[in-house]
């Protein structure tokens, strides 16, 4: 049996725990137009434990019900389950307790947010069986990232304004796009087990394509959301400053290389996430 610090490490890597850095800053841009400036320190204490919690528990989940079909793929067999590194047991009870962690952190928040931390916990688990189902599991992990602004705005202001949900199509479609890309290492292996994707269903060069289509839109909803929140300068420039991020992320791989996948999905990701939410807090301090 692996030494606790050891169980703790291989924990952390299964959970990927540092790409916690892709919803959170847009979960932050909530909290900041949410309270008008910063919210109480209390208040995003809470909001960054309900977080990492959520994310945890979900990832957790996904290698827990992936764990056979990890096993089949040469690309992930090297995973915790897979490799004999976790037992099932500890990764099931490691989803629960996370979760637990998460309705104990929206409890801490307000009363609503509360009520729904068990709807906001059906759609992250049931990402991991979409790709069985339907080639539009991008979507639902999209959407999975992209409640975090709507119940951050939930957990600010105890209510649900309308054009927060702009931010959360915004992001659903941003990571969405990237899965998309991101799919096209496991072309082969869906097919030949059965599984769905957009990749597998329409080929290579028009998944690219379709992830194209969703990085556009999701820089048309950011300027109806910029419009919504009257940005100024500042905000606008960090708009046209992921436009051109994302631009050079697609630069980085073509259907025919994939070999700088990583690069594009886990760096650049996280930049452009963190460019964003520095951006609109500059944008929302010059106004202050």
């Amino acid at each position: 049996m692996p030494s606790f610090w050891s169980r703790t490490r291989i924990t952390l890597e299964m959970i990927k725990w540092e790409h916690s850095i892709f919803a959170l800053p847009f979960s932050l841009t909530a909290a900041l137009l949410a309270a008008r400036g910063l919210p109480a320190f209390r208040t995003i204490a809470w909001i960054l434990v309900a977080m990492i919690a959520a994310r945890s528990s979900a990832m957790a989940f996904n290698r827990w019900a992936d764990a056979d079909l990890d096993s089949a793929n040469p690309r992930t067999s090297n995973r915790a389950i897979p490799a004999g590194l976790l037992s099932r047991q500890f990764v099931l009870g490691f989803t629960i307790l996370t979760a637990l962690v998460f309705v104990l952190a929206s409890s801490q928040l307000n009363r609503l947010t509360l009520y729904l931390s068990p709807f906001v916990l059906l759609v992250l688990f049931s990402y991991s069986y979409m790709k069985r189902f339907t080639r539009w599991s991008h979507i639902v992990l999209g959407l999975a990232l992209g409640i975090a602004p709507s119940a951050t705005w939930i957990a600010v202001t105890g209510s649900l304004d309308p054009r927060i949900l702009v931010l959360t199509a915004a992001v659903t479609l941003w990571v969405g796009g990237f899965d998309v890309l991101y799919a096209c290492q496991d072309f082969e292996h869906d097919r030949a087990a059965g599984l769905y994707s957009l990749p597998q269903s329409i080929g290579i060069p028009a998944a690219f394509w379709a992830a194209r289509i969703m990085h556009l839109v999701m820089l048309a909803l950011l300027c109806w959301f910029a419009f919504f929140f009257q940005f100024h300068l500042a905000g606008w420039l960090g708009i046209a400053a992921v436009a051109l991020l994302l631009a050079y992320e697609h630069s980085l791989v073509s259907p025919r290389d994939l070999r700088r996948l990583n690069a594009a999905f886990f760096t650049m990701n996280g930049v452009i996430a963190t460019v964003f939410l520095l951006f609109v807090a500059a944008d929302l301090w010059i106004r202050l």
